[in-house]
């Protein structure tokens, strides 16, 4: 029986004669401690499109040779940040290689060159923790056969092992990771990983990363950001390498629309797809891949537009779609007339289109046609930001889509909605009776124009009432500031208290007219508890919690009745 076999029996493991701390291996005089390799100067192997990292910057290799008249070997880089590099990849008029950049280019001497580690390299480099010099020179007594045998940092062996195995959740970024390494072996001492970031790496080709992926079986999350990749020109030939895999982050990879097709095939249950700044064009419809990704981050791919997210507007389970800054700025749905529903993006629930050039509101009409959405971004847009009154455009919005929950991050409540309707019906009434609106549903027939321009005003009037005459000259929301409301003020649990009427400005605080009736009624505030009536919602009544917002906050009008409560 082998000595391997022996230690086997003896439960510890698969521990090799060159895992003991006594039986080192020789290194490589170009492979440092820390298992990083470093070319040397007569190293001749096969180094094109390797990645690498000199002095904390990424590059690519493009070419290896001698570059006249100065002898020796050189490496001909193109750098990752182009304004790195000194020219183009030519030396006195001779082309060596090309780069994309005319200053992204640049010779170093192999020996400054730093080609990385294995996967379990960096592995241990980041998560085994150093024994103690006392455990070091610690000795164990190990009977194999008839013979004890003498050992020397045996526990520290078994202590590695047994750290590597409970890792699941690993960040490697940006520890110059650049392959898989020996066969087996990330599987033997790392079984239970399910999440890894590489990010920020020296892998060069998907098929670096399929070979790391293969032997971690439980992997679900992995983020692949900021390696440059080389993908396969044709489906790849591995397929359920990734059997659980739900969350893949591709950011800053070079992937491009083809790639992410061919390859998605060996992602059954991917969830969320991030593809952040790739230079993205979506060229086809996804044909029974993708199939059941609910996030899609397609954020800094300036060159897609509307056209292109209708090819993936039928994935049937996409929830949320990220789209900040791609330019956008108009969108419509061609199957889907004014007041109906499109029959693309059935299950988009969330949707962010921060950072872009979103500047009219038929965008946002059209929004209110998508059947599921609840959440919006929409931030840092000309339509948003033009405006000095925040609150105005919010309640816009709000108004426009009328199953929006949230709207940038911030949820409406059904007294914010009210209000905003409420509002934006008398807004635009002069505007609808001018185009045709009438208070007499027979009579009431706006010009298709106003209806292409409002949508849901009709559904509004349906909602509240059509806006009679008198609310359209005494209210002109979003621009008056001080309108004063008549208001009756009641006290329901107080029968002697008389009813009275007080004429307050609708920017009034909740708060000012606590103080207003704590002075008036000899109550402290901190006991005061107000809400309204309104008589075109007889039975209902509306608190006014929030001390912060105003009376028109809460579409409080003049004829209403303040009740107040200690």
């Amino acid at each position: 029986m082998s000595f391997s076999k022996r230690l086997t029996l003896l439960g510890l493991g698969s521990l090799h004669l060159d895992q003991l701390p006594k039986a080192r291996k020789q290194r490589h005089p170009h492979i440092l401690d820390s298992g990083y390799i470093i070319m040397n100067d007569t190293l001749t192997s096969d180094v094109i499109g390797r990645r690498v990292e000199v002095n904390g910057e990424h590059a690519t290799v493009r070419f290896s040779g001698i570059v006249p008249p100065v002898a020796g070997l050189w490496l001909g880089v193109e750098w990752d940040n182009p304004e790195r590099g000194k020219h183009d990849g030519s030396h006195e008029g001779t082309v060596y290689f090309k780069c994309r950049h005319p200053t992204g280019g640049s010779f170093i001497r192999p020996n400054k060159v730093n080609f990385g580690v294995d996967f379990l390299t960096a592995v241990k480099n980041r998560y085994v923790l150093e024994d103690g010099p006392e455990e070091d020179g610690k000795e164990q007594i190990v009977i194999i056969g008839n013979k004890p045998v003498e050992t020397i940092g045996f526990d520290s062996v078994i202590k590695q092992q047994s750290q590597l195995s409970k890792l699941q959740d690993i960040s490697l970024r940006n520890c110059a990771v650049n392959c898989a390494g020996d066969k087996g072996a990330i599987a033997k001492a790392c079984p239970n990983i399910r999440k890894v970031d590489l990010s920020r790496n020296l892998l060069s080709s998907w098929d670096e990363v399929l070979d790391i992926a293969d032997q971690l079986g439980h992997l679900e999350v992995l983020n692949l950001s900021e390696n440059k990749l080389r993908f396969p020109l044709g489906s790849p030939s591995r397929t359920g390498t990734f059997p659980a895999l739900k969350v893949l982050v591709l950011n800053r990879t070079g992937i491009t629309w083809a790639e992410v097709l061919r390859c998605a095939s060996g992602w059954p249950v991917l969830e969320e797809l991030y593809l952040e700044s790739n230079d993205l064009f979506i060229s086809e419809r996804p044909a029974d891949v993708l199939q059941t990704v609910k996030l899609l981050d397609l954020s800094s791919n300036q060159s897609i537009d509307e056209n292109q997210l209708f090819l993936i507007a039928y994935l049937p389970r996409l929830e949320q779609l990220i789209l900040s800054d791609i330019g956008i700025s108009t969108v419509h749905f061609p199957d889907a007339g004014t007041g109906h529903k499109t029959a693309m993006f059935p299950s988009l629930q969330y949707l962010v289109v921060n950072d872009n050039q979103i500047s009219q509101w038929s965008f946002i009409n059209e929004l209110d046609k998508l059947p599921s959405l609840q959440a919006l971004s929409c931030i840092r847009n000309p339509l948003t930001e033009g405006s000095k009154e925040a609150q105005t455009t919010r309640q816009l919005i709000i108004a426009r889509i009328g199953q929006l929950k949230t709207l940038n991050k911030c949820e409406i409540l059904p007294e914010e909605r009210r209000g905003a309707e409420l509002d934006y019906r008398k807004a635009f009434g002069n505007e609808w009776k001018a185009a045709g609106g009438h208070q007499d549903p027979d009579k009431n027939r706006p010009h298709e124009q106003f209806l292409a321009a409002h949508p849901r005003y009709q559904l509004l009037c349906l909602k509240y009432g059509a806006p009679e005459d008198g609310e359209l000259k005494l209210h002109q929301p979003f621009l008056l500031k001080n309108q004063l409301l008549t208001l009756k003020i009641k006290y329901p649990n107080q029968v002697d208290q008389k009813v009275l009427e007080k004429q307050l400005p609708d920017s009034m605080t909740i708060q000012k007219v606590k103080g207003l009736l704590a002075r008036l009624l000899k109550v402290p505030v901190s006991e005061l508890l107000l809400s309204y009536e309104s008589p075109k919602m007889p039975g209902r009544e509306i608190e006014l919690e929030n001390d912060q917002q105003s009376l028109q906050f809460y579409s409080v009008e003049s004829g209403d009745c303040l009740l107040v409560r200690w």
